[in-house]
C-alpha cells in the first residue's frame, strides 16, 4: 500500500516507518527535518505548525491511507497537533483520500472540548489506580491532551474513514508482538505499552477496513 506518514521522525513515528517499509509498503515521510530520516524515504518537507496547503496536497495524493504520529514534543510545539491534523484533512478532501490513523492518547476520552464537553469523569476500562493516577497526568499534560482533544474532533468531524489510536503511558521496551484492543474505551487496566507494539497497532489499522470510524484504546 502507498502510506502517507505524518512525523516520521519522531518516537513513535519512525517506529511505524520502519515497519511499514520492511513490510514492503511504499512510504512517503512528512518531516520538518528531512536529515533525520534514514537514507532513501521518499519526503515531504511539511511543518506541521505552519503547513503549506499545497505540498501537503501533493504529498498525500494517491496515497491508499494516511497515518500521523503528530504530538507536541515541547511548548514550542503546542497546538501541532491539531493544527497539523487540519492541514492533513483538508489536503485529503481535496485529493480524494479517504483512510487516516491518528495517534492520541488514553486519558482523551476524559478531556472535554467545546465541541464535546460532556465527556465522562473516568474511562469505563480504568480501575481504581488509573482513575487516582489519570488526573494528576491531565493536570501536569493539561495543554498538550487539551491539543490532543481538539485534533481528535478535527478527525472525528472529518467525514473521513478514520481511526483514533489511543495508547496509555509509552516505553521504549522490546515488543511483546501481542497487545489489547477495546474500542471505545481503553483495556481494563492497561498502563502500558512499547512504542514498537503501538507502531505495529496503528500500522495494522491503517491496513484494516473495519477499524475505520472506531476509536481504539491499546495497551498490554
Amino acid at each position: 500500500m502507498k502510506l502517507v506518514l505524518a512525523a516520521a521522525t519522531g518516537a513513535t513515528g519512525r517506529l511505524v516507518l520502519e515497519r511499514a517499509r520492511s513490510s514492503g509498503h511504499d512510504v512517503t515521510a512528512l518531516v520538518r527535518s528531512p536529515a533525520k530520516l534514514p537514507p532513501g524515504v521518499p519526503h515531504a518537507r511539511i511543518d506541521f505548525s505552519a503547513p503549506d496547503a499545497e505540498a501537503l496536497a501533493g504529498a498525500v495524493a494517491g496515497a491508499g491511507a494516511v497515518v500521523s504520529a503528530l504530538g507536541a514534543t515541547g511548548k514550542a510545539d503546542a497546538g501541532v497537533a491539531r493544527t497539523g491534523t487540519a492541514a492533513l484533512v483538508e489536503a485529503m478532501r481535496a485529493t480524494g483520500v479517504r483512510r487516516l490513523v491518528v495517534l492520541s492518547a488514553a486519558p482523551i476520552g476524559t478531556v472535554p472540548t467545546l465541541r464535546r464537553p460532556d465527556k465522562p469523569r473516568y474511562d469505563p476500562g480504568d480501575g481504581p489506580l488509573l482513575r487516582l493516577v489519570t488526573p494528576i497526568v491531565k493536570w501536569a499534560l493539561a495543554e498538550h491532551y487539551a491539543d490532543l482533544a481538539a485534533m481528535e474532533d478535527v478527525v472525528l468531524d472529518s467525514g473521513l474513514d478514520w481511526t483514533v489510536v489511543r495508547p496509555p503511558r509509552l516505553t521504549d521496551a522490546a515488543p511483546k508482538g501481542a497487545w489489547r484492543t477495546e474500542v471505545g474505551r481503553n483495556p481494563r487496566n492497561g498502563s502500558t505499552i512499547a512504542r514498537s507494539d503501538l507502531a505495529a497497532a496503528m500500522l495494522d489499522a491503517a491496513l484494516d477496513p473495519g477499524a475505520a470510524g472506531k476509536i481504539l484504546g491499546v495497551a498490554y
